[in-house]
């Protein structure tokens, strides 16, 4: 028989995927701590929120995994109870309140003021920018907009997060301007399609505006940029970019395959000659901008022609960061309508080939720094090393800087001068430079 948690009422979120679904997290635990809750993130608590991914295959699994890891607790009388939001739960609700009955509840990636109520809390209009940040107290993401209004054939985020929908620069300010106070100097900007930003509010690509005004806050010294679009990436951004020494020399934008053939079937909307002059446009503005980017192998029809394209255009960039991804089948795409012809250990290796590809060129171009030095700031301490980043690298997925913490004393959340001593394929080595 099962029996009653005697622990208070104690809300525990647990968050899966990406940088959306983070700032998601911190927006509902800044409004659950408003209303007076105790609410931890990733801890112990007797009610569960579990804000779920819906990506790909991959994603949705974990995301599955983990609820009913959750629902074992409260049948064991560990948790009392346990609620589901974010992508999963948007896309997939009716099944899994089907296969999976024993959770209390729900709720789509829309529905934050029902989980509230839920939880027995309010939805609390006035709080712009009051969020829990989860991320080391040095950087905090800021989501500029929500939702997609492109047609890329593999892709579920319209399916889970609906159409653009840019919030306006003054929210945006207030925002950056109460986590500032709060301790954080880098900001990152996300969301599903930076290029788009400002189309619906402004009738015009507004990024290089916000962007202005943001590098006016105070206590913010870096604003660093994901997720662009290639198509119709608003050019004076790059002006920002280079003027403005807080705008990082960086932008990530996913780029998923280069073979015309492939690109036309994904809708991406541009070509291999646009995209190159792009990327040629973009090192022409900012010499000096480490450029990251994501690609899709195995999409369907995918030939060893159409890899190889895609595998010599790699090697020919030299891309500063890049991450690889197999191909995931997605209901209701556009692509599901394709045959997924390409099998997954061909998927896996052409994925693994890029990979080590972009390895090598990492290790080359990482040469390059020793005996460089780089404003660094310095985002934790890991075993026997201070863990740093240059204005190049974006946490979690790009080069880290360790400096030796037998030999070296540095706070968490400065900004150090560090010369580089030594180089591996996604590591730096260095010291710091006594002022």
């Amino acid at each position: 028989m099962r029996t009653k948690s005697l622990k208070k009422n104690k809300i525990n979120v647990v968050t899966l995927g990406c940088s959306k679904n983070v700032y998601d997290s911190e927006v509902l635990m800044g409004q659950l701590k408003a209303n007076k809750k105790e609410v931890v993130h990733e801890g112990e608590g007797n009610v569960v929120v579990i804000n779920t991914c819906g990506f790909i295959d991959n994603a949705k699994e974990e995301s599955v995994n983990t609820i009913l890891d959750f629902v074992q607790k409260k049948e064991a009388g560990e948790v009392d109870k346990v609620f589901v939001t974010g992508c999963l739960s948007e896309r997939y609700k009716p099944d899994l309140q089907k296969e999976i009955p024993n959770v209390d509840e729900y709720f789509g990636t829309s529905e934050l003021p029902n989980l509230l109520k839920a939880l027995g809390a309010d939805y609390k209009h006035e709080l712009i920018g009051e969020r829990l940040t989860t991320t080391p107290k040095n950087y905090a993401y800021l989501k500029i907009a929500e939702g997609c209004d492109r047609p890329c054939s593999f892709c579920a985020i319209p399916l889970m997060r609906g159409k653009h929908k840019s919030t306006p620069i003054e929210n945006l300010v207030a925002e950056a301007k109460s986590l500032a106070a709060n301790g954080v100097k880098e900001l990152i900007l996300i969301a599903q399609d930076l290029t788009y930003y400002g189309l619906d509010l402004y009738k015009k690509r507004n990024l290089a505006e916000l962007l202005q005004e943001l590098v006016k806050v105070d206590g913010i010294e870096w604003i660093r940029l994901h997720y662009a679009f290639p198509t119709g990436f608003p050019m004076d951004v790059l002006e920002v970019m280079k003027n403005e020494p807080k705008v990082c020399n960086y932008l990530d934008i996913p780029l998923q395959h280069i073979s015309d053939a492939i690109l036309k079937s994904m809708r991406r909307g541009t070509t291999q000659v646009k995209t190159t002059k792009l990327l040629q446009d973009f090192r022409k503005a900012v010499p000096n901008m480490a450029i990251r980017t994501t690609l899709i192998v195995g999409y369907p029809g995918e030939t060893e022609e159409d890899f190889n394209i895609l595998k010599n255009w790699v090697q020919e960039m030299r891309f500063e960061r890049l991450g690889c991804f197999a191909y995931s089948h997605e209901e209701n795409t556009h692509a599901y309508k394709l045959e997924d012809d390409v099998l997954d250990e061909v998927k896996q290796q052409r994925a693994n080939e890029i990979m080590e590809l972009q390895s090598q060129i990492s290790w080359e171009l990482n040469q390059e720094k020793i005996g460089k030095s780089f404003r660094c700031v310095i985002d934790r301490k890991e075993g026997n090393y201070f863990v740093g980043r240059t204005e190049f690298d974006s946490p979690d997925v790009d080069n880290e800087v360790l400096i030796d913490a037998a030999k070296h004393y540095l706070k968490t959340g400065e900004f150090v001068e560090i010369k580089i001593t030594d180089a591996a394929d996604f590591d730096l080595y260095g010291e710091p430079i006594s002022s």
